[in-house]
């Protein structure tokens, strides 16, 4: 239904972020790109996209019929997570477990705070209606599905015109049945109210985890049908027919009714698109382990990459309440790229508290109205107007050249907060861009350390708007000796859209032990599992297009209360080898994790992970044009202020664009280009590679 034919000439990558809109159109038949950065538009976000479409239509006046796909990415439903800005949502779940919400896991995640406040659940109390039913932990029916009490409970949804419900049964993870009689009942006498059922979106243990996760999904269901099919007919306007396809938090793609069903599979899926963009480029020129370093306008975020891929995690938390405190969000139970991330961009604003001292962030001005430069009406210094007053940015030059950038405006921004400080305004500019660093560098110090890692043995590789700009900084404090700097850094997240793998992901709950449990049954469902896969890549997929499977159990020693996830080893689960594969594999993650593992107690399951991946869809075709050369690259000196030199220093400025394979330059260095600048210092040699990154060494 939704696959694309081998020969896709054209496909369309679009990144909606909290600042800017990023698009590429990438040529399939040459490997060529262009791209464009708009400004993001709040009100409806589909405005941004569509005015990216329309530029890079014009610079390429191509047929709309050559378009083979559309791969799209957003923030939105994060932000209405985040921002309390979904539908009146409601709950409907077995008698006894409306409380479920507020009663969490009942555990503090911070024991001293005598004033903790916990995230607000999504439904309020007055929306959440209990049904008689019961299924006990076997999944066995213990108390029929009462059509009487669900009767009455739909004539409320109805009076009182809720637009979404999440029906949450207790353990339905083992046994759907009344989960799907009463979302069957709903949608008859409810008709117009999406509803979302446990079983199709976290089939998992645990109550609180599943609730949280369905009722998030539902809170967003309506938004997210009215938005993504309104920017599918935006597309088809311009008679672009093509299949849009979105980018999933697991860093992988699906077709729109896929994403229709789930949403909330779509929630990270733009910090998701950069982590894959690290990972690309990073493998390309034979740096398969790294940290992917993403800044842009209103986040920045970092994630571990190993052996050529992102950390994947099976859970995460969203609107945290203390922003590094486990247990704080709301608990999502989904696959996603592991990464951390904080509230500082190139937006962030910068200000006195009340001690008289600089903080920056974690607030934003995002793109309405913008850093103080842009002149919309911003009056509040950003991160943006300081790196503009330290010479890394060139206002002629802004986004391509595309905005009209006020320096001075921003220059009085920067002084009246330097009064403020008692300091000069160089003294709160280079402040400003020092402080902004360390608080992304000491977020990443906490989550390598998380995973048992030293940054020293990683290179950094930059992306975003605002990565190239600070990734000097960040890395000479986080002890990193390379940076990588890929081609159009400012738009790599959609350039990760471009190269990311058709991808789904399964989850179904089993209790047994593995050294005495019914494997065989075990080895069923992962085929059963595998079948139900694979049957949404093939409708995602290019024809004839190479898939791979990824088998995880997630188990634990009997007794213990928290669980590890490992690879299951090829053999089939049902003969003594794969057994025998199994507890090995167990406990040598195990051992990795904690050094060492106890002998005599035995290996309980309790769930199996599979994940369906297509091979990356343009790889080969990627193409570098050669460039003219370091010397022809050279635009402009200008000053520039380094820590080092403790002043502006003479910087040479170079244009990316004629920069060729194999140049090599020293800092200080200046290098521009449409979407981003990249800011060397004074001990770094720089280096071209044939795919057109820039490797730094630090010295």
């Amino acid at each position: 239904m939704n696959a694309i034919a081998d020969e896709a000439i054209y496909s369309f990558g679009i990144d909606i972020g909290g600042t800017f809109t990023d698009v590429i159109l990438h040529r399939g038949s040459d490997g060529q790109s262009i791209s464009t950065k708009v400004l993001t538009t709040h009100l409806d976000p589909r405005e941004g996209a569509i005015i990216g479409v329309r530029q890079l239509l014009e610079q390429w006046p191509i047929p709309p019929r050559q378009v083979g796909r559309v791969v799209h990415a957003t923030t939105l439903f994060t932000n209405a997570l985040i921002e309390r800005k979904g539908v009146p949502t409601a709950l409907v779940t077995t008698a006894g477990f409306a409380d479920s919400l507020e009663i969490g896991t009942e555990r503090k995640f911070d024991l001293y705070d005598i004033n903790i406040e916990k995230p607000a659940p999504l439904v309020p109390r007055e929306l959440r209606f209990e049904v008689e039913e019961r299924l006990n932990a076997r999944g066995e029916v213990v108390t029929a599905l009462s059509q009487e009490t669900l009767a009455a409970v739909v004539a409320r949804l109805v009076e009182q015109r809720i637009e979404s419900v999440a029906v949450v049964f207790l353990h339905s993870y083992l046994n759907p049945v009344h989960e799907r009689l009463a979302a069957e009942y709903i949608r008859k006498h409810a008709p117009g109210v999406h509803v979302t059922t446990s079983y199709d979106v976290a089939p998992e243990i645990r109550e609180y985890e599943r609730t949280s996760t369905t009722t998030a999904c539902a809170f967003v269901k309506p938004l997210a049908e009215g938005y993504l099919r309104g920017l599918q007919n935006n597309l088809r306007e311009l008679n672009i027919g093509a299949p849009m396809f979105l980018m999933l938090s697991n860093g992988g793609l699906t077709h729109l009714e896929e994403v229709l069903k789930n949403p909330i599979q779509m929630l990270e899926s733009g910090p998701a698109a950069g982590a894959l963009s690290s990972a690309f480029f990073g493998k390309l020129d034979g740096y398969p382990d790294l940290l992917g370093f993403d800044m842009g306008g209103t986040t920045a975020k970092l994630c571990l990459v190993e052996q050529g891929a992102p950390m994947l995690a099976y859970a995460f938390e969203a609107g945290r309440t203390k922003r590094f405190m486990e247990g704080s969000g709301l608990p999502i139970k989904i696959s996603t790229v592991e990464l951390i991330e904080i509230g500082a961009g190139g937006g962030s604003i910068a200000r006195a508290n009340s001690l008289g001292l600089l903080n920056v962030g974690p607030d934003s001005a995002g793109s309405e109205p913008g850093p103080v430069c842009y002149g919309r009406g911003g009056d509040q210094p950003t991160v943006t107007d300081a790196n503009l007053q330290l010479g890394y940015l060139n206002p002629d030059f802004f986004a391509g050249g595309s905005m009209q950038i006020d320096a001075p405006l921003a220059g009085h921004a920067i002084g009246r907060l330097a009064d403020q400080l008692g300091l000069s305004l160089v003294k709160a500019a280079s402040g400003i861009h020092i402080l902004v660093s360390e608080a992304m560098a000491s977020a990443a110090r906490v989550h390598i350390a998380e995973h048992g890692r030293d940054p020293r043995h990683y290179s950094l590789l930059l992306t975003g708007g605002g990565g190239p700009v600070h990734g000097y900084c960040v890395g000479r404090k986080l002890g990193v000796k390379r940076l990588i700097c890929p081609p159009s850094p400012g738009v790599a997240s959609a350039w990760g859209l471009l190269v990311a793998p058709v991808k789904i992901d399964r989850v179904r709950t089993l209790q047994t032990t593995v050294q005495d449990g019914d494997l065989q049954a075990v080895e069923q469902s992962f085929l059963e599992l595998e079948q139900e896969a694979r049957g949404v890549v093939q409708e995602s997929a290019v024809q004839h297009q190479k898939t791979f499977v990824k088998r995880l159990a997630e188990g634990r020693y009997k007794g213990q209360g928290f669980s590890l996830i490992v690879p299951v080893p090829d053999a089939a689960l049902g003969n003594e080898q794969g057994r025998q594969a199994l507890i090995e594999a167990f406990e040598n993650e195990y051992r990795r994790k904690f050094s060492r593992a106890p002998s005599n107690l035995k290996i309980e399951l309790v769930a199996i992970r599979l994940s369906v991946h297509t091979e990356d869809l343009i790889e080969e075709g990627l193409q570098f044009p050669s460039r003219s050369g370091a010397l022809a690259a050279v635009k402009q000196v200008r000053k520039a202020w380094f820590e080092e030199t403790g002043g502006y220093v003479d910087t040479t400025v170079y244009n990316r664009d004629l920069l060729g394979s194999g140049d090599t330059f020293n800092g200080p260095a200046l290098v521009e280009d449409a979407g981003s600048t990249l800011v060397v210092g004074p001990n770094a040699t720089c280096s071209v590679t044939a795919h057109g990154s820039i490797i730094i060494e630090l010295h």
